[in-house]
This record gives C-alpha cells, structure tokens and sequence, in this order.
C-alpha cells in the first residue's frame, strides 16, 4: 500500500495553557477529498492552521508527516525557513472570506502572479502569463481582462474563484479549504464545488475540505472527521458514516436539518393583510460617465412591479441569489429606503416623517442576520432589549420596563437561572443562537404584528440554527406573528414558509405557496435553485 501523503498523529493545539485540539489522528491520501467538520469552535480550522504553522502562539505537539521524495517529514518540526518552502508549493490553502483574504490594493492578477514569480523563480512577465492562465482554469469569463480587476470590482464567486486560482498557481499537492463556499449563494457554491472537484481530478491532489455544511461533505467528499469541542469523535467513508453514524454528536449533527413544525394559518377572506405591496418599484440613483453626468443621474432598479400579500399569522418567504432585490424589499417594507407603487403596513402607508410614521415602526420590527454586529457591545441585556419601550412606551416606570424585558427574554429562552445577573450582561458574554435570541426578543418587546427576518440563521452553525428555527416557530404558533422572511436557503424556506416569492434582477419570477413553486417550479430559474439546495 502507498503511503498517506499527510499522516497527522496525535496532534495537539493548545493557547496560554489551555487545549483547543486534543491529540487528534487522520490521514489524507494523495488524490483524496477529506471533509473535516463541526461546529464553530470544535477545533476545524485551528487544525488546519496548525499544519502550515499559520496558528500565531500556538503551542503545537504531536506530528503530521507529509510524504515527499526523500520520505515523509514532520511540518511541526521545520524551521520557518523550510515551511515557507512547503507553504503554497506543497500545500496551499483557500481561506473563508475571499474579500478579507485578498488584498484590496492589488488587482487579482498581481496577486496570483506574486505567488508564481515566488515560488517558481521566474519573471514579472511570465508569471502575470501563469496568473492569467490560472485565472482561465478556474472558470473566470474574460481572465485577461478581469486579471486588471480589484477584489471589490468582482462578484463573490469571482472572487472565490480568484482564491482558488493563487492557491493552485504551483500545483500543489494538497488543497486546504476553510469553508470555501460559505458566503457565497445556493447556486455558485454548486458552481465552486463542481470546479474543485474537476480541478482536483485534473491535478490529482488531496483536498482537505473544512465545513459544517453536510450536504456539501455529501456531495463534495470521500470520506469525512467529525470534530465535537477539539476531540475528532468519528471518521470513515460519508456513505457509511452518514448511513449509519456511531456518535452521538455525529447524529445530532446529521439530525440538524431545518424541520417544518407551522401553524398553518388559514386564507380567510374577511382578513386583510398586514403586509401589501402593488407594483412596488425601488431605485437608487448612480452616476452618469461623461458630460452628460454633470445635469443628471442615473438609476439602478433594484425592485421592481413586486407584488404580494402577507396575511396574518403567515410566513413569506423571499429567495434568490444576492444582488436579486430581496433584501431591498425588505428595506422597503421596513420604511427604510424610498419606493414607489402600494406599499402598506396593516392598513397604513410609510409617509416618511418620523411622528406620522411612528406607529408602523412598532407594527413592524427586523431581525438582523448577523447578532454580532446587529447589538451594540456597549449596551447591557437590559439596555438593547428594552430600548423599543424607550421610543414607543416612554411613560412606562423603570420596575414595569425591567419585568417586561425579563417576561420577553424568558419567552426565548434566556433567564436568570441560566445566566445569573442577565441583564447586567453584555452581547460578548454569549454565543451566536443566545445573541440571535437577544435579537428577536429587541424585536418582540414592543409587540409586533410584522418581523422582517433578513437571513436570520445564515451565521449561525447548523444545530444552532434548527434552535433558532424552531423557536421562531413556535413564536409565531403562541403571537400570531407574520413573518417576511428573506433567506438564500432553500431549506429554510421549506421549513419556515407558508407561502414565497422567488427573486431575481430586481422581478418576482414566480409566487406561490411553498409546495407548488419549490416541488413544480415553472421558471428555470428557481428550478436552478431547488437543484442546487437539494
């Protein structure tokens, strides 16, 4: 038998004394695509950090031998020097976020031409040559041209694409990939995949994949590690391993699919509905090149003739890719950009003066998709979810504002008895569902009739969000709640969904309840995106 191109023994990661990574075992044979996966924080990327040497004051043990000529030698016993040999030309990696990862003052070209001209030893002019024909081999329409282009100037999927060409500029024999696909939409994570695994049939090299999306380890992946809290807890073929897994957490995390647990809000006639749009239309101004720009603007239609109904206790579900005018309409819905056409919010329309307007704000709240960046760090528990009363109860005593906000926060599941002086807290102190829950129950205090949910599980792990989930859904069961849900995610629309719209460039293509557009969709289109999510 040939030896594993990467034998990695009982590998350990540990910081200012404490382990993150617990002696760990796997190995990657050459040609082979390995999935690592978990949950934020089980150890995944530390791991692949820590066999390029990348982990800052890490302090590293155990061994990971990588095959070569002379026979294999241990990454965690080179020199820097040596490493700086095996970074790139042996091993390369594709980060998470390509637009965080690329240099925003160099063009892609340079980028990828640097990495050849330092690895290979050759000249400025070749190695922009590499770097364009590198550029082609991962699918780039018009490498030449987008070879001039900044990272901002391209899409996220050109972009990743990008990535990928800089990490396989020298032919390296093994690929990592921190969750290569993750900010990108159902459709160019279909895309990315198919372009990695032709690439990696091509080249013959492993790939060792670091995700916690199971349909990808599915699709993507010949065997699969499970990491739960830094121990790698089970390993084997993803046929057998999703099969029939062995752990629990191996279960759990299999069993963390988006369930459908609805209310199935009855269409009575008589009901108006809190949410109506009639030939919406959103636009945003932008310049004009030439003369012609110095009298007017421009514009970009980034909504328009959108048309539908959310009745109460209902779900609306609006997907499509980014740049297809979902999340403009949920600004439109939330009063926060000018528009067009009907718009109403039970009954009423947004004027745009903040008195008149005052009475929609608290019929309609939003749920962020990120909680992180959505509550601000310098406010208490206390402070972010009472803040609506503030503005829409402010005659309200300080021992009625503090026993509603500790009625709603129990109502989502956070309490005293969980985390002793709770409202003293801050966002910091907890984890991304706690702080998705600190998000929606801002929004509940003020007692809503309408939530916006932009993306409400996007950034959160896989069992994080089915909690997530199944809380919003047993909200809507007890409040009667209607919800405008705006999601990527076709799952989730399933799930969450009673009824949706499907979006791109701006239109609806098609509408429907869930059953008829995502089981016999008629537009190409949405047939592209139950393809991809299935």
């Amino acid at each position: 038998m040939s030896r594993p191109l990467l034998d990695v023994r009982r590998l350990s990661v540990g910081f200012g004394g404490k382990d993150v990574v617990h002696g760990i075992d796997f190995h990657i044979d050459p040609g082979e695509k390995l999935a690592l996966v978990g949950e934020s924080g089980s150890g995944k990327s530390v791991t692949a950090l820590a066999l390029l040497r990348l982990a800052q004051n890490a302090r590293l043990a155990g061994a990971a031998l990588l095959d070569g000529p002379d026979g294999p030698r241990d990454l965690l016993k080179l020199s820097e020097r040596q490493m700086l040999g095996v970074r790139g030309s042996d091993i390369a990696m594709i980060f998470q976020e390509p637009m965080t990862a690329l240099n925003p003052l160099y063009t892609v070209g340079d980028q990828v031409a640097e990495v050849i001209e330092l690895k290979q030893g050759i000249g400025a002019k070749a190695a922009w040559e590499g770097a364009v024909e590198a550029l082609a081999a991962t699918g780039i329409p018009e490498p030449q041209r987008r070879a001039h282009s900044f990272p901002h100037q391209l899409s996220g999927g050109q972009r990743q694409r990008a990535m990928i060409a800089m990490a396989l500029a020298c032919q390296p024999r093994l690929l990592l990939a921190d969750e290569p696909t993750t900010a990108l939409d159902v459709t160019l994570r279909g895309q990315i995949l198919d372009l990695l695994s032709d690439l990696q049939r091509r080249t013959g090299m492993a790939v060792l994949i670091i995700t916690h999306d199971l349909n990808l380890v599915r699709k993507f992946a010949d065997r699969v590690a499970v990491m739960e809290r830094g121990h790698l807890v089970e390993q084997g073929e993803v046929a057998s391993v999703f099969a029939a897994p062995r752990h629990p957490y191996t279960r759990k995390l299999i069993d963390s699919v988006p369930r459908r647990d609805l209310h199935e809000a009855p269409l009575a006639d008589s009901k108006q509905p809190v949410l109506k749009a009639r030939e919406l239309r959103v636009a945003y101004p932008v310049p004009i090149a030439g003369i012609k720009g110095w009298f007017r603007k421009g514009e970009f239609i980034a909504v328009h003739g959108a048309q539908f109904d959310l009745m109460p206790g209902r779900t609306l579900g609006v997907v499509g890719e980014s740049g297809s005018g979902k999340s403009t309409l949920a600004l439109a819905a939330l009063g926060l950009v000018r528009h067009r056409g009907q718009l109403e919010v039970v009954g009423r329309q947004w004027t745009g003066g903040a008195g008149a307007d005052r009475p929609l704000r608290r019929a309609v709240q939003v749920v962020f998709q990120d909680p992180f960046s959505s509550l601000s760090p310098r406010m208490t528990v206390e402070e972010i979810v009472g803040e609506g009363l503030l503005v829409h109860e402010p005659g309200m005593a300080l021992p009625q504002r503090r026993d509603a906000v500790l009625k709603v926060l129990d109502e989502v599941g956070l309490t005293e008895a969980q985390f002793p002086g709770l409202l003293a807290r801050y966002p910091h102190e907890f984890s991304g569902g706690q702080r998705q829950r600190l998000a929606v129950a801002r929004a509940l205090i003020v007692q809503p009739e309408v939530l916006v949910l932009d993306e409400p599980t996007s950034a959160l792990d896989v069992t994080i969000q089915q909690q997530v989930l199944q809380l919003l859904q047993r909200l809507q069961r007890e409040r009667q709640l209607s919800y405008l849900l705006i999601t990527h995610d076709v799952q989730v629309i399933r799930a969450m969904a009673h009824d949706v719209l499907v979006m791109k460039d701006g239109a609806i293509l098609e509408s429907g309840s869930v059953d008829d557009v995502l089981d016999a969709p008629q537009d190409e289109y949405t047939r592209t995106l139950v393809a991809a999510a299935s």
